[in-house]
């Protein structure tokens, strides 16, 4: 009789890949084995971890001159020099959402036929253009900003692309937007959260229990792997890492929608609302 007994999954994606290579080391390791084949499995790591990014990147869209711009000025500025924003956490260039993620953000506005785009948190306004580039002539993307100095940044970018006339930026807190929002009546197709950690559980809330979705609309939501901090040992947790943790679960165990988390760059859930 065969043997039917379920076997573990051969790793065939490059994380998966990664991870048994890792693991192989890791045993080498400790069992003091550190020979030719340690080091061609060491190698292989690290072709792996380093060659896929540059690579998503080559086999990506280009992006706009617009973008490339924006990007370009993003670089220069000294963000270690402007502090923290509004006291909540530093500004740092790696906020940019950047060229994979923004030619992303763009095949979702084209996916979903998005009209009227909001964006919970838009830092130089990179990933804001990008789906202002990909709306309708008649299309609107309204950007909330908390802090000035960033908002007024991306409105000069704005002003010199084709694209940048569809955007409306708000300045403050999310959360007095949103409400603003919803006391206008303003709807959305297709929604990016992409903020403070701590507050997406409340954005998201406030999305799901408001008028503010379309009945068809998307919510994009970045920055949900974190680096790898909500699956992380104990040693690797952070107060951002546990927010998203508990932002994820959340959302998994919420009836109202599905969703499907995408590891791509930092990790980017997207959820709809499950007609009743």
């Amino acid at each position: 009789m065969p043997d039917v007994r379920a076997r573990t999954p051969r790793s065939v994606t490059p994380t998966t890949i990664l991870a048994s290579e890792l693991a192989q080391l890791v045993r080498a390791h400790d069992e003091g084995r550190v020979d030719e084949e340690f080091r061609s499995r060491l190698r292989r790591a690290s072709d792996l971890a380093a060659g896929l990014d540059p690579y998503l990147d080559r086999c990506t869209t280009d992006e706009s001159l617009a973008l490339s711009e924006l990007s370009r000025r993003t670089r220069e500025i000294n963000w270690e020099a402007r502090g923290l924003v509004a006291g909540s956490g530093p500004l740092e260039q790696e906020m940019l959402s950047g060229h994979v993620e923004g030619q992303v953000l763009k095949f979702l506005v084209h996916m979903t036929r998005a009209e009227r785009v909001l964006e919970i948190g838009m830092f130089t306004g990179y990933s804001a253009l990008a789906m202002a580039e990909a709306v309708p002539p008649h299309g609107t993307v309204v950007a909330c900003e908390v802090d000035a100095f960033v908002a007024d940044f991306a409105r000069e970018c704005f002003a010199a692309s084709p694209a940048g006339h569809k955007i409306t930026v708000q300045v403050g807190p999310a959360a007095g937007t949103l409400e603003r929002l919803a006391e206008a009546g303003s709807v959305f197709d297709l929604v990016f959260i992409d903020a403070d950690k701590t507050g997406y559980l409340d954005y998201y809330r406030r999305l799901l229990d408001s008028g503010l979705l379309a009945p068809d609309a998307v919510i994009a939501v970045d920055n949900t792997l974190m680096q790898g901090a909500p699956y992380a040992s104990e040693a690797g947790r952070t107060p951002n890492g546990d927010a998203i943790e508990k932002f994820n679960r959340f959302v998994a165990a919420d009836p109202r929608v599905e969703q499907v988390l995408l590891p791509v760059r930092d990790g980017v859930t997207l959820i709809r609302r499950v007609n009743p």
